[in-house]
């Protein structure tokens, strides 16, 4: 006798309903396009957690079918797969039409959460928008771009996500021949400040008034009851461009390529290339070796998101009506910077309250990181093992400094500034390691993870992605991933071909 439940069958891909609310646009906004074909792909690596945001059963991700759909080989039901069409500014420069060069929306999904999710194929071939392009990604940078996407949403910061890297075989030329793979992305919208660009810099009042009005309601209906709406949005993109920096500069990430085409109309980190983490602590420090006038160095980072938002303010002038209250919508940008900073440093140093002289505590101890070159993550990982009456048990954080005399220095002016909140040891150490993670996708893990990925080997980079799903946890059996990096390390750089 049969005594077994008969479970109904997980959702497979097929259960998806695309929709594609980008294509109730005017025809201007984008050019409805197949992706092009990549032949005999194969899975490197899904997200479950990814899948799990869309329904989406984790056994799914290694079906044929799952595979064919997210590399553009066959058509998913109800797609309306488009490239879409923006402009932006380069390193500060105006580049003009832009475009989804290697990227196709196939459309939105329902979401876990009540919402939708767009997913969209980067590097599934070339576009009217490719500008001499072949419209493919490399397996290097899909790794890469998968990787951070789920570890920069495991540290809680507003990011697109990343479903699934799926390679092939077939070559595209770079510095040398790479393979090719197709990663998946999600985001409630891939609308940029670039995309408002392209309309106001091409005169299309109407188009511009077409593209605010599908943002306002698809994604800030709040924002209609304003007296001005366009206003408003400014206002909102504003703040959360702020937050963004200041999350940025808190965990130590570095974009690389903050071109205006590169940010979010929802505040969230998009298009991952040569970025990075924060190592060896220091302020100017560029992680894009094509950035060789260090435009977006670390220390670079929360001005040019300002310039960007007054980029993006620019735009929006002709809808908002004027310079003053375009101005007036832009002015909170370094106060809501300021004090979303000063609230997540306060947490990576455990501290409750707020006092007149935190600042000098904070600025000495960025100079005397910088001094010694001591390593991010690292620093603000173990300083949450200080004791208040215990200074033996700084040595691994101490060991970190060249000049010790000086941590030391530091470390009694800390530990007073600890004592006049009456700070408990465990509870602060149990609040700073929850703010200051173990684990970053550091370089050379990349890296490593990348190598085995080429020799058709992904037990690296489904392990690096587990470990990056739980950033803050302590992971003993993996403690090697939170150690400074080898010395091989530091001859690796990314460019904007990673």
């Amino acid at each position: 006798m049969n005594n077994r439940l008969a479970f109904p069958a997980a959702p497979g891909v097929e259960h998806l309903r695309f929709a594609n609310s980008f294509a109730s646009l005017p025809a201007v906004f984008y050019t409805k396009l197949m992706p092009t074909p990549i032949p005999a792909p194969y899975l490197v690596a899904a997200s479950e957690q990814a899948a799990q945001l869309i329904g989406l059963a984790p056994t799914a991700c290694a079906s044929d079918d799952f595979i064919q759909i997210f590399t553009g080989n066959h058509a998913a039901a109800d797609s309306q797969p488009l490239a879409a069409v923006y402009s932006g500014h380069q390193f500060g420069v105006w580049a003009g039409q832009l475009g989804d060069g290697r990227a196709i929306l196939l459309g939105d999904v329902a979401a876990s959460d009540g919402g939708r999710l767009e997913l969209q194929l980067k590097g599934s071939g070339a576009t009217p928008y490719s500008r001499m392009g072949d419209g493919r990604a490399v397996l290097r940078s899909s790794i890469r771009e998968y990787l951070c996407s789920e570890a920069m949403a495991a540290l809680g910061i507003p990011t697109s996500r990343a479903l699934s890297v799926i390679g092939s075989d077939q070559l595209a030329m770079r510095e040398r021949p790479e393979t090719t793979a197709v990663v998946t992305r999600m985001a409630p919208s891939f609308v940029r400040f670039g995309s408002f660009e392209h309309w106001y810099y091409n005169n299309q009042a109407e188009a511009l008034r077409a593209l605010a009005d599908y943002v306002i309601a698809g994604f800030y209906p709040e924002l209609l009851a304003a007296e001005n709406p366009y206003q408003a949005l400014l206002a909102e993109v504003t703040r959360r461009t702020a937050h963004l920096m200041a999350q940025w500069q808190a965990v130590g990430f570095m974009h690389g390529v903050m071109n205006t085409d590169n940010m979010s109309i929802l505040g969230l980190t998009l298009d991952y290339g040569p970025f990075g983490f924060m190592e060896a602590y220091d302020p100017r420090h560029i992680c894009n070796h094509s950035d060789q006038q260090g435009r977006y160095a670390y220390n670079q980072q929360p001005q040019i998101g300002h310039w960007n938002c007054f980029a993006l303010g620019q735009a929006l002038l002709p809808l908002i009506g004027s310079v003053e209250a375009t101005e007036a919508a832009l002015s909170s940008y370094q106060a809501q910077y300021g004090a979303k900073l000063d609230e997540l440093l306060h947490a990576k140093l455990g501290l409750l309250s707020h006092q007149p002289d935190d600042d000098k505590l904070l600025d000495a101890m960025f100079a005397l990181m910088q001094g010694s070159h001591v390593d991010f993550t690292l620093f603000f990982r173990r300083l949450g093992n200080l004791r208040l009456e215990q200074s033996s048990a700084d040595a691994p954080l101490r060991d970190l400094f060249i000049d010790r005399a000086a941590f030391d220095a530091w470390a009694l002016q800390y530990r007073a500034r600890l004592k006049m909140e009456n700070s408990q040891d465990h509870s602060r150490k149990l609040a700073m390691d929850a703010s200051n993670p173990k684990y970053v996708l550091r370089n050379y893990l990349a890296q490593t993870a990348i190598e085995h990925a080429q020799n058709k080997d992904f037990s690296e980079v489904k392990k690096l992605q587990q470990i990056l799903e739980n950033p803050f946890d302590e992971q003993p059996q993996h403690a090697q991933y939170a150690e400074l990096p080898p010395d091989w390390a530091a001859g690796l750089e990314v460019s904007c071909s990673s």
